[in-house]
């Protein structure tokens, strides 16, 4: 998995730096460790609305002198280049200088325009998905420091299949 890097985030680094004259804030990282499908009900199936169990697994990394909370991890996860959700990550406790792992139990709302792309990881097929989105950072004496939007990460997703069909 592979985590995007774009010109915004440095740009944003220098005008949050002219923000903290005495502090420059480093954007904080986001990596996805591990995505996986875990469960796939479909549409037009009997006994509830149809759902995409995801689980991620992220690693934030802060690079700054001063620990953080993150807060409200927003992100559309897009599968081979369709928006298919939206999901809202937990919130997670970053030491200075370090990292810290959060896993991430999502449902994503499976719809007739989403349910191929979902049936493609279930099957154990190759796709490309990114998380497009932002997040807010609380680092303490500095306040709450809001970055995107931006792509937080991107990468392939296969899996071993989870339905025979």
């Amino acid at each position: 998995m592979h985590r995007a890097v774009t010109a915004p985030l440095a740009l944003l680094t220098l005008c949050l730096g002219a923000c903290a004259p005495t502090q420059i804030i480093q954007v904080p990282t986001v990596d996805v460790q591990s995505v996986r499908l875990t469960r796939l009900s479909l549409p037009g199936g009997l006994g509830g609305a149809p759902v995409a169990d995801v689980s991620l697994t992220l690693k934030v990394g802060n690079a700054n002198a001063i620990g953080l909370r993150m807060a409200d991890i927003a992100s559309d996860v897009i599968i081979d280049g369709t928006r298919v959700g939206h999901v809202n990550l937990p919130n997670v406790n970053v030491p200075a200088r370090g990292s810290a792992e959060q896993v991430a139990n999502v449902s994503i709302p499976v719809t007739l325009d989403t349910a191929a792309a979902f049936l493609k990881i279930a099957r154990g097929q190759l796709v490309t998905y990114r998380l497009d989105g932002g997040f807010a950072a609380d680092f303490g004496p500095l306040g709450l420091q809001r970055f995107g939007p931006f792509t937080l990460a991107q990468g392939q997703w296969k899996q071993n299949p989870i339905i025979p069909f």
